[in-house]
């Protein structure tokens, strides 16, 4: 019982930090002048690739969550407690 209440209260605190995390969004530069003047040159003239781009970031940068979370879950899946052992 004692160990449901610190698991809720565990995952109410992660899911404040990560709401906290991802509400913040502030619109910024391109990295690199040559990606901005590239995407902005191509999105002037009716190209995808500023689009395309924005979305290789998200993937880059979700990527390693994804991984971490998987590996995370089959981890605690497959934890014994302690009155299994």
């Amino acid at each position: 019982m004692r160990n449901k209440a610190r698991y809720r209260k565990m995952m109410l605190a992660l899911l404040v930090v990560g709401v906290l995390i991802l509400l913040p969004v502030a619109e910024v530069m391109a990295q690199c002048p040559m990606c901005r003047i590239g995407a902005e040159t191509n999105l002037a003239s009716g190209g995808t690739a500023g689009s395309g781009l924005n979305k290789g970031i998200l993937l880059l940068l979700g990527l390693p969550y994804i991984l971490f979370g998987t590996f995370g879950y089959i981890w605690w899946k497959n934890k014994k407690s302690p009155a299994e052992e």
